[in-house]
């Protein structure tokens, strides 16, 4: 998710950085999501929000079915702190996918300047 993301819904976020966290992978269908696999590393953005922040983003159409799960996260200045992140409960099958979706996030991640071995593997 990133900050364009936020402001459509009208949410403020304070203290963005980029992480990643390990043993989690990116898959993509409808909507994206991260999974467990050992091993992986996934990039994004890790934003303050509030408690009412965090509600409103997911109770929105096509969000509801993301469960907050507590995880680590390493920014990329070197710090490790918790964080939730919004899963889906089943992860898309293999089978789903959503060319438009990866492309605009290949996109948000290159700008954000994450690895671009990685941004190459968002499909």
């Amino acid at each position: 998710m990133d900050n364009d993301i936020l402001r459509e819904s009208q949410i403020v976020a304070v203290n963005p950085r980029r992480a990643y966290v390990d043993d989690y992978a990116l898959r993509i269908g409808r909507r994206a999501t991260l999974v467990p696999s050992s091993g992986a590393r996934a990039y994004g953005m890790v934003f303050a929000l509030t408690h009412d922040d965090l509600e409103r983003l997911y109770s929105a159409p096509g969000l509801e079915r993301y469960r907050p799960e507590a995880i680590l996260v390493h920014s990329l200045d070197g710090t490790t702190l918790p964080a939730l992140c919004y899963n889906l409960g089943n992860a898309p099958e293999p089978s789903e996918v959503n060319a438009e979706y990866a492309a605009r996030l290949r996109m948000t991640l290159s700008k954000l300047d994450f690895p671009a071995d990685y941004v190459a593997t968002v499909s």
